[in-house]
């Protein structure tokens, strides 16, 4: 049986010489409400239409969900040779970007391919829960900005609607905060790169109804700040407001209410290179320059108090890079000491070295860090991507208990002129 599926997708992947490539590059103009409000899919229609012609639009026959139990019904399989079960259970694992080629095959096909949030509720139905790297990126060039999601298990790429964001934006302001078991993807603040004007935007992507919705304003407008998720609330702090004075107030979202309060003040006004939550706490570095011409800052936030205290000496002083917790630990892809991959020793304060090689070569700086199961993922300039496998070793005499093994994923020749400000996985 299995035999006969492989010969009918290959046929199917022989189609894709002949298939009309459709180009996204005419995004539509969306319009910002203080409410949340649904933001129009890329690939949706482009057309301005009268009014004496809007009456006339109608959605395709073939999107109309009763469409797929009818043609089930008159016997129409998905795949010749196979239950409509098993060969759903294929379908749903084709690659993203594969999909446009899959849509002429048939009309069934079409209806299952034709939208992706219809595909990806088909893929919760089934339980579907495959990692997707989303890779907040700009041109090197034009500083233009877009998302581009990386497949870990098919290694494919593909991109998805755009952020709505009218200003002509610095991408590394922004702080990007993920639920990934939920699908769900939160952009918060920024900057307006032509005047220097920190934003109070938010804006939440959900993989399984690819498209985002403006979600209610932060109190305060900030940039280059900390952020967080506790007990599945957001936590922000602190970050550079107009002008480029440095915050001390923080605040928390809670997703479900959708609404923004206060929490106390930080004690000191300072930006965030990095944060991380570990032990249920927000740790928030102020940014580091090497050798240091002054000593960094930290600062400790524990939800359970509504406390800010110092970060401890070794801490903020060894923490030189992006980090990511696994095991409980706090790890961090160092940019210097060869970028090797380190490990935070709370009993010493200190840090260890992993053992195993430094990230490879082709990760170039700015890279951007996350983490899947025991996994750290890197994102380098050009969208290449190394998974660090992170072991966990025997006790020992030697101090430091992991080891990282490296591999590397080359992104596609097309991808070259983009460079890495956020890095985010999500299941789908």
């Amino acid at each position: 049986m299995f035999f006969s599926l492989s010969i009918s997708l290959k046929k199917i992947w022989r189609l894709e010489e002949g298939v009309v490539q459709f180009s996204s590059r005419n995004m539509q103009r969306v319009r910002v409400s203080s409410h949340q409000a649904p933001v129009q899919r890329l690939g949706d229609s482009q057309m301005t239409l009268s009014p004496k012609f809007r009456l006339g639009a109608k959605q395709s026959d073939l999107l109309d969900p009763s469409f797929e139990l009818e043609m089930w019904r008159k016997g129409e399989p998905l795949i010749p040779g196979l239950p409509d079960d098993v060969a759903l259970n294929c379908l749903l694992r084709v690659p993203v970007d594969n999909h446009i080629n899959c849509r002429v095959v048939c009309k069934r096909w079409y209806s299952l391919f034709a939208t992706k949030d219809r595909f990806f509720s088909r893929r919760k139905e089934l339980g579907f829960h495959d990692p997707w790297l989303f890779v907040f990126a700009f041109h090197k060039t034009s500083g233009k900005i877009q998302w581009k999601v990386f497949d870990l298990k098919s290694s494919s790429w593909h991109t998805i609607p755009t952020m709505p964001c009218k200003e002509k934006v610095c991408p590394h302001g922004f702080r990007c905060i993920c639920f990934p078991h939920d699908g769900v993807l939160y952009v918060c603040g920024g900057v307006a790169s032509d005047v220097d004007c920190p934003l109070n935007l938010v804006v939440k992507y959900e993989v399984q109804r690819n498209r985002w919705t403006i979600m209610k304003k932060m109190i305060t407008a900030r940039s280059f700040f900390a952020s967080g998720v506790i007990d599945g609330m957001i936590y922000v702090a602190g970050g550079n407001s107009t002008h480029l004075f440095e915050l001390d107030s923080a605040e928390v979202l809670d997703p479900n209410k959708g609404i923004w309060c206060p929490v106390a003040n930080m004690g000191t006004n300072m930006a965030s290179y990095d944060s991380a939550v570990l032990n249920g706490k927000l740790l928030v570095t102020e940014g580091w320059f090497w050798p240091f011409y002054v000593v960094p800052r930290g600062q400790i936030y524990d939800p359970q108090t509504d406390n800010w205290e110092n970060m401890a000496s070794g801490l903020r002083e060894g923490w030189t890079g992006s980090s990511v917790v696994l095991y409980g630990q706090l790890f961090v892809v160092s940019e210097h000491e060869r970028t090797k991959l380190k490990v935070y020793d709370p009993e010493t304060d200190s840090w260890d070295t992993v053992e195993g090689l430094p990230l490879p070569e082709q990760i170039c700086k700015p890279f951007s860090v996350d983490c899947c199961d025991n996994r750290i993922v890197v994102v380098g300039r050009n969208l290449h991507v190394a998974v660090g496998h992170i072991k966990s070793l025997q006790p020992s005499m030697k101090r430091c208990s992991f080891a990282v093994y490296w591999q590397v994923v080359d992104a596609p020749e097309s991808l070259s002129d983009f460079t890495p400000s956020s890095a985010q996985v999500l299941f789908a």
